[in-house]
């Protein structure tokens, strides 16, 4: 783990300037968009947007983005990009053509998910509770620290037995606490872009959350990981950058190197640092 990064990220930029081909895989909230008590309302750290369109026109980068939202959710909120999108952890995916895919689960998978909803919205939490293909999620975000802890010891009341059933896991993340199948995760999406991308191509993923754990260890076999998170916490990614400024000029010499440019100069992620030829 680096801060700032050089290493890792000289050679990761040093492969893209010289590659026809790279793979840019983006978590959403907490990475691209500060997190907002109004999830419909969190949009992108401003400057996000146009470099993601700056990089996409260069035509050597895919983009991806994976998260934990719903795909109509991320596309709503990035309107502008005509870019892949894979939702509710890989459940489902939707392509830049509106080429749209969700995987498949159990019958009594579904039926317990669907079970755990109704608890929730029985138990009055259902202002709070988000059901998504493959997961149901209670939301405590913006509730005074003891008021979160007494929402969550309630809703764990019900929970923590339908996480017991086979292919079911209970994941807190970042304001949040979900329940949701044990397969796809993350790691599992990661894996499956894979599968429809050249090989030995420049990659990175950035993440935030606990969730994008999966993906980390995936990537790390391939490319480079990259937590994007205000504070330092324990994980399997190789590198941190500080949201907004560092995640900013991270992207901003992705663009710069997907031009064809040569020569990486720089050792550190800042503004000002360029590929030249």
């Amino acid at each position: 783990m680096e801060q700032p990064p050089s290493g890792p990220a000289a050679e990761l930029f040093d492969r893209l300037a010289r590659a026809e081909e790279s793979l840019l895989l983006l978590d959403y909230d907490g990475t691209l968009a500060p997190f907002h008590l109004d999830r419909d309302r969190a949009y992108p750290y401003p400057g996000v947007v146009p470099l993601l369109e700056e990089i996409l026109s260069r035509g050597r980068s895919r983009i991806v983005i994976v998260s934990g939202r719903p795909v109509v959710e991320i596309s709503a909120l990035l309107p502008q990009l005509k870019i892949e999108i894979w939702g509710s952890h890989g459940m489902e995916s939707l392509s830049p053509d509106g080429s749209y895919r969700q995987a498949a689960i159990a019958t009594e998978i579904a039926a317990s998910l669907s079970s755990a909803a109704s608890w929730l919205v029985d138990a009055g939490l259902g202002d709070r509770t988000e059901a998504k293909p493959g997961g149901v999620a209670l939301h405590w975000r913006g509730l005074p620290p003891q008021d979160a802890a007494n929402l969550k010891a309630r809703a764990l009341e019900g929970i923590e037995r339908f996480a017991k059933m086979p292919g079911l896991l209970q994941l807190e993340f970042d304001g949040g606490l979900e329940l949701r199948v044990a397969h796809p995760n993350k790691g599992d999406a990661v894996r499956s872009i894979l599968k429809s991308s050249s090989p030995n191509i420049p990659l990175v993923f950035l993440g935030d959350d606990v969730t994008d754990e999966d993906a980390f260890q995936v990537v790390n076999s391939y490319g480079l990981s990259v937590l994007v998170r205000a504070e330092h916490r324990d994980t399997h990614a190789r590198l941190w950058l500080r949201p907004p400024d560092q995640l900013i000029a991270f992207l901003q010499r992705w663009a710069d190197c997907s031009s064809g440019q040569s020569e990486f100069l720089a050792v550190t992620i800042a503004p000002h640092a360029k590929c030249a030829r």
